[in-house]
């Protein structure tokens, strides 16, 4: 009967599927933005503001306009070191600055949240706030920076301060806090109210952040079909947008179990774009595939590729699951794991050690994080696989039948990989 009732269920998840369709995608629509050239990294721009930076340079303007356009060839390349000479000219500039000096330090830690350098990013916004001016930018970067930290009741607080409760900059921290609290209508609700604002603006920049965000929020609410359009509609602005395209591509993967295109996508991405966990996202698909030699080499590419020192912390998590997941390996993780609970004490960091803890053997302390540190804390679907598994462990099995419910409507996010996972909880 248990192999009957698996079979069943089983078979259910792959029959069914949020939106009533099997597919939502047209290759049409986004084959032309996976032939685009690769990212041109100089400009006209650029070359005449580097021209200005000398040695003893004072010149202030020239630090953050190459620093903005070395930001623009980071997130059109994904090569880090293209964030590490921003980090230098912000660092320059926050230095000999006289005026503007908030701008900077602003800039800087915002540099150093996409390093997952937290706590420097913290101090540069306290550094900021000093300064006074500029009170709302600092205000809503304290808010990121506590977010980030897992300091969810200065967050909150920080949140109150902002004082236009109609801006974009408010609509869209509001969002994520109510993505933090589990309120997914509320979050998409605030969302819609924010792409509106960007697109009566028309600016370029904020539409395709507001389409990407919202494309995220509507895939977690099943609303594939909307997913993708507006992943479509960031591309139509911007075609080298490596991380709407990776966006279609777990669509075609993972609610339509296409493998092969979604391959094919990740592929044209990755021949100008450059980031570890894409070669995550191949072994992942590889191993739907059963192909063994295609995970391995993929795996392998993602072990050099985080090799790089100039990452630093960003890939902390990734290694972790990556040695829990895929090699036996578990001290390493744990020693990674507890540097990430001391850099930021999220439930995600938490769950890192908890992992960590499980997989070598203690399963005790692991329960008395998820209870202490992660339960009712977060809604964050992998999250809750792994305090299941522990659970299951530990014999909780009332706590491992709740989760297990709200599991089976997340295995569009989890990825087809994790339904049988699922069923045998």
């Amino acid at each position: 009967m248990k192999n009957l009732a698996l079979f069943i269920l089983l078979i259910t998840f792959a029959s069914c599927n949020l939106d009533g369709n099997t597919t939502v995608t047209n290759a049409e629509d986004y084959n032309a933005f996976l032939k685009v050239d690769a990212e041109k990294t100089t400009s006209r721009q650029y070359e005449l503001w580097n021209s200005k930076i000398k040695p003893d340079s004072m010149q202030i303007a020239s630090f953050g306009m190459v620093a903005q356009e070395y930001n623009r060839y980071f997130k059109n390349t994904g090569k880090i070191e293209y964030l590490k000479k921003a980090e230098q000219c912000l660092a320059r500039a926050v230095d000999v600055a006289a005026v503007n000096k908030a701008d900077f330090y602003r800039s800087l830690g915002r540099n150093y949240i996409s390093q997952h350098r937290f706590k420097e990013a913290l101090q540069m916004a306290l550094e900021a706030q000093k300064m006074g001016s500029g009170v709302t930018q600092t205000q809503s970067l304290l808010f990121d920076v506590y977010m980030e930290l897992g300091d969810y009741d200065k967050a909150e607080e920080t949140l109150s301060l902002l004082k236009d409760k109609n801006s974009f900059g408010y609509l869209i921290r509001i969002a994520k806090w109510k993505d933090y609290k589990g309120d997914l209508d509320a979050t998409i609700a605030y969302m819609e109210k924010a792409k509106q604002l960007a697109e009566m603006s028309n600016n370029t920049n904020l539409k395709i952040w507001s389409y990407t965000n919202i494309a995220d929020y509507y895939g977690h609410a099943g609303r594939i079909k909307d997913s993708y359009n507006y992943y479509l509609k960031s591309l139509e602005l911007e075609p080298h947008n490596a991380y709407a395209k990776k966006g279609i591509a777990w669509i075609v993967f993972s609610y339509e179990r296409n493998p092969t295109e979604a391959l094919r996508i990740l592929n044209a991405i990755t021949k100008s774009y450059n980031a570890p966990d894409y070669y995550l996202l191949k072994a992942e698909i590889a191993e739907f595939q059963e192909n063994k030699v295609e995970k391995l080499k993929n795996m392998d590419r993602y072990v050099k590729a985080v090799a790089n020192p100039s990452y630093g912390a960003m890939y902390n998590a990734y290694n972790v699951n990556f040695y829990l997941d895929y090699t036996d390996l578990y001290s390493k993780a744990l020693d990674i794991a507890k540097k990430e609970v001391n850099s930021r004490k999220t439930p995600e960091s938490y769950m890192l050690l908890a992992h960590s803890l499980y997989k070598k053997g203690d399963v005790a302390n692991a329960v008395v994080i998820i209870e202490k540190h992660i339960e009712g804390k977060t809604f964050e679907p992998h999250i809750l696989y792994s305090s299941a598994e522990i659970y299951k462990a530990a014999g909780k099995t009332k706590k491992v039948k709740e989760l297990k419910e709200e599991l089976i409507d997340a295995i569009y996010e989890l990825g087809p990989n994790m339904e049988k996972k699922i069923a045998q909880l």
